[in-house]
């Protein structure tokens, strides 16, 4: 009975598995949608590319400092000290998961690669972290390799038309 009243007082814990497939789903169309968003003009300097590096990490810890505190305050249970950092702490794989597109972006600011059309290797970037999470996913639902690879493809398929609607929308 004691172990009963204990449970309905902690908040829900997420399984950690589920909270870095979010994270890295988000992630990933987050910083599709916000190249997309961020190159709709066309050309782009060097210095706008390091811009847009710095916009798409602080956009990205935005978020996950809101899905966080969504995720403390919907729980609606009494909480202990720290469970609003818990919470924050939580939602470090969605940062993790634009940080690839931040080094793609802040690499042609830097000139390591050319600053007009990286856009293209951004959003193949994350449509292949898509494809990696959904078959990583399937896999651990003991799927076969065939039907993993299946999966992996329709949540990059999925997630291309997310972010290619949330383009055309802005």
């Amino acid at each position: 009975m004691a172990d009963d009243t204990a449970d309905a007082v902690r908040p829900h814990r997420h399984d950690a598995h589920e909270t870095i497939l979010f994270g890295g789903v988000y992630g990933a169309v987050l910083a599709s949608a916000m190249v997309a968003a961020l190159t709709q003009y066309g050309y782009a300097s060097p210095a706008r590319r390091r811009d847009d590096a710095l916009w798409l990490l602080v956009t990205a810890g935005a978020s996950a400092l809101a899905h966080g505190y969504a995720h403390y305050i919907a729980e609606r249970t009494p909480h202990r000290r720290w469970d609003a950092l818990r919470a924050l702490r939580d939602e470090w794989s969605l940062v993790a998961a634009v940080v690839p597109t931040v080094v793609v972006l802040a690499g042609a600011g830097w000139g390591w690669w050319p600053a007009n059309g990286v856009e293209y290797p951004a959003f193949a970037l994350n449509i292949a972290l898509l494809f990696a999470l959904g078959l990583i996913t399937a896999r651990r639902a003991h799927r076969s390799w065939g039907a993993a690879a299946l999966v992996g493809v329709m949540d990059a398929l999925l997630g291309t038309v997310v972010v290619v609607a949330n383009a055309v929308i802005k």
